[in-house]
């Protein structure tokens, strides 16, 4: 399977996603000048995917690089992949426009490349990104996903971004959009935790069948936030099998378990504040994992994940209750 640095990954409404993306999430005691400075080494390297997100809180300084690498004339826009996402108390139709062009204010940019629902497990609408009740309690909320979708296409059809999409939804969430009768625009893709310890086989089969691209988020474990991990979970990058294979190509273990997914035609959004990482990573594209190593690498799989909901197990929407 070949790929090059430039490679992309033909989307269901024409447009294309570059196969490596660059996230930018990072726990609140991470300063935001970090991601700044980390997004214009990223494009500096190579990277044209940038992955952020509304609640990330650091829109402001992720636009803010990106413009300078346009403005200094090394890039285009055009040829820069920008992802956002919809937070979850922003679902509710009246608020999603709204939310995308406050994004879009915060960057500074005119529209974005994709636009996904961040997730489908929906909190109380409001300016609170939180919020809880007197008992410290989330409130959770209940919108039809298809009217939340209907708005989406709205945006989309209004040209604020290109393309639209789903993350963290399950088989049963993304075919309630894609049975909508009045369907204008399929979501492109489902962004997903996926890596070693969980390969989303059958879920990715699903996407494949339906023209989804399955976008891959957490790939060499996860930024271990003490919110949403845990601690006690194995490091993939520390795995011997993964060790083993990565030895045998004289490869970085990050290297090889990104290899291993573009191998399977997934997008991988890849995430480091290090400049050796940062650049590490994105040399993926000049070596091939073999049939045999890809076989020894699936057979990795514990049905395991990192995020796993755990802030809101008992939320009606939690996607993480279906096998798939």
């Amino acid at each position: 399977m070949e790929l090059a640095p430039d490679s992309c990954i033909l989307l269901n409404d024409g447009h294309k996603m570059p196969v490596i993306g660059y996230g930018t999430y990072a726990p609140q005691e991470v300063p935001k000048s970090l991601a700044e400075e980390s997004v214009r080494i990223a494009l500096e390297v190579g990277y044209r995917h940038i992955d952020c997100a509304f609640i990330y809180g650091n829109e402001v300084e992720v636009g803010r690089a990106i413009r300078e690498k346009i403005a200094g004339g090394t890039l285009k826009r055009e040829d820069i992949f920008y992802t956002g996402k919809l937070w979850l108390t922003d679902q509710a139709p009246e608020r999603v426009r709204p939310a995308i062009e406050r994004s879009l204010r915060d960057l500074q940019l005119d529209y974005m490349d994709l636009f996904l629902i961040h997730n489908p497990m929906e909190l109380k609408p409001g300016d609170d990104p939180n919020p809880i009740d007197e008992n410290g309690k989330v409130i959770y909320h209940n919108t039809d996903i298809r009217d939340t979708w209907k708005v989406m296409e709205d945006c989309k059809a209004a040209g604020l971004t290109k393309s639209i999409g789903v993350s963290s939804f399950n088989r049963r969430q993304l075919e309630l959009i894609l049975n909508m009768p009045d369907l204008r625009y399929k979501p492109v893709c489902n962004q997903v935790e996926c890596h070693i310890y969980f390969n989303q086989t059958k879920l990715l089969g699903f996407c494949k069948s339906h023209d989804i691209v399955l976008v891959a988020f957490a790939v060499l474990g996860s930024s271990r936030d003490k919110g949403w991990v845990d601690q006690d979970s194995p490091y993939i990058l520390k795995d011997p099998t993964l060790i083993a294979v990565a030895k045998k190509y004289s490869r970085t273990p990050a290297q090889v378990a990104m290899r291993h997914l573009l191998q399977r035609e997934t997008v991988v959004l890849a995430k480091s504040f290090n400049p050796e990482r940062i650049k590490e990573n994105f040399q993926v594209f000049d070596f091939e994992l073999s049939d045999e190593d890809m076989k020894t690498l699936n057979e990795l799989d514990r049905n395991m994940r990192y995020c796993n909901g755990n802030k809101w197990p008992d939320h009606p929407k939690c996607p993480f209750h279906d096998e798939y």
